[in-house]
């Protein structure tokens, strides 16, 4: 493989030991055709350099990447799936496949990052299913994870994906399916699941050692002696992180469908996407689930969601004993989270923060409830400097935020906002991009999608306000 100065190998997760995984090797599949490749993440990453047989090597067939996994490991854990346990889940359909390390910040500090798959084959926690992914299913993460990098949420990026010649029958898609294999870059592979398995088996001993290999290799600081504060560090920097996960969510408008405490990872950063979907205008009651019969996880209801699935964490550390200000940094979630939501909400709607942002962004809450236009329609308008006071922005909520944010515009620059229409994901374009795979092979819709995401995100980090 060629060698590069970027590409860091730190297989850390073998310092957990045996207990916390288990060694699996992938499906042999009847081929490997490459129908995506990150180059923008593999270049940083330093593999941007690898051929395409080095490519198909490495992220089809899975042979290891030099000094880092001698193979791949299937994490164990367990979790809550819509509020019920569950102690049969695990790595069931992927596994860790590498670690590295990520370019490092200007506070010295980098991150350790993660290549784990998706339907690579059966593991021990596969619990009779077949452990595939369906190529319609690798599209779709490859679309969600892109427009969400591009709109600012904290996102694995989706890595490489490879049809893999088989066929699949699945109960809610139309079956026979083709068939893929999916490799996702993130940040930790650790979950809420993964402390709920070692609290379920009460291996208190495993809780403190996870707890510190989470707090060295995902948050960067040096574990303690002391397994109470650690925990109380480590609690207190997922409740931050998870805060704004949430509150990015909403000012994406993006419904991830299943916020099981196994998908909740520990780093705060958004993984695993399933029945996901935008909603169009800021419907709080809206679900991406067809089997999220109660709404549990509907667009509005996501913050409750994760603020539970971390209350389950803080019950595992509790384990340990009595963690400083556990109870109290629990509670003081839902502070984060205003604080978070008002900086994203700000974020997007592209002006200078000031010191005390919430009038503005209660403003735009009630302008975006009023539905009077789609959610990025909203934000494309106002950001690229269009007429507020249009007909179509003629309530008076959107006349009280035209108040507020006088003289606050920060002019855009990009070409991307004189376009006349924002991009966006509506449910219909994401199964007209998968038509024209599915009927036609033909997969020029979904680059040009992909591009115009790009370009999106380009323009959003080119003019964020100093």
């Amino acid at each position: 493989m060629p060698r590069s100065q970027a590409y860091r190998p730190d297989p850390a997760i073998l310092s957990l030991g045996d207990e916390f995984y288990d060694p699996v090797a992938p499906a042999d599949f009847p081929k490997h055709v490459e129908r995506f490749f990150n180059s923008r993440w593999a270049q940083r990453v330093g593999l941007g350099n690898l051929d395409a047989g080095e490519r198909e090597a490495h992220f089809g067939r899975f042979e290891p990447l030099p000094d880092n996994l001698p193979q791949p490991l299937a994490l164990r854990y367990h979790g809550h799936q819509f509020r019920h346990y569950n102690s049969q889940l695990g790595d069931g359909r992927g596994f860790l496949f590498a670690q590295l390390r990520d370019v490092p910040a200007q506070d010295g500090r980098n991150r350790l990052l993660d290549l784990a798959t998706k339907g690579s084959g059966q593991t021990p926690w596969s619990r009779r299913a077949d452990g595939r992914l369906t190529l319609k299913g690798g599209v779709r993460e490859i679309l969600a994870t892109e427009m969400l990098e591009a709109l600012g949420v904290n996102t694995s990026k989706t890595f490489a994906l490879y049809e893999t010649g088989e066929e699949l029958w699945r109960g809610d898609e139309p079956s026979p399916t083709r068939s893929a294999v999916l490799t996702r870059l993130g940040h930790g592979h650790i979950r809420i699941g993964s402390f709920q398995r070692l609290a379920y088996l009460g291996e208190t001993d495993n809780i403190a050692r996870l707890t510190r290999y989470c707090l060295t290799n995902l948050y960067g600081e040096l574990a303690g002696t002391h397994p109470l504060e650690d925990a109380a560090r480590l609690f207190e920097l997922v409740c931050a992180a998870t805060a704004r996960l949430a509150a990015s969510y909403l000012a994406a408008g993006f419904v991830h469908g299943v916020l099981n405490s196994d998908n909740i990872a520990i780093s705060g950063e958004s993984f695993d996407y399933g029945p996901w979907r935008f909603t169009p205008e800021w419907n709080e009651q809206f679900t991406a689930a067809y089997f999220d019969e109660t709404g549990l996880y509907a667009f509005g209801r996501q913050p409750e969601a994760i603020h539970w699935d971390v209350a389950q964490l803080a019950g595992c550390l509790a384990l340990l004993g009595e963690v400083p200000g556990l109870a109290d940094t629990l509670n003081g979630w839902s502070d984060r989270l205003q604080s978070a939501l008002v900086i994203a909400l700000v974020a997007r709607l592209g002006v200078a923060p000031t010191h005390d942002d919430r009038p503005l962004a209660a403003a735009l809450i009630k302008a975006l409830q009023t539905r009077a236009a789609p959610i990025d329609r909203l934000f494309f308008d106002w950001r690229g400097g269009r007429d507020p006071g249009g007909e179509l922005y003629a309530s008076d909520p959107f006349r009280d935020l035209a108040a507020i944010l006088a003289g606050r515009e920060h002019p855009p620059a990009h070409e991307y906002w004189s376009d006349p229409d924002p991009c966006s994901m509506p449910i219909d374009e994401v199964e007209t991009l998968w038509a024209a795979i599915a009927e036609h092979d033909d997969w020029r819709p979904l680059e040009t999608k992909l591009a115009a995401i790009r370009r999106m995100g380009d323009a959003m980090t080119s003019d964020r306000p100093a």
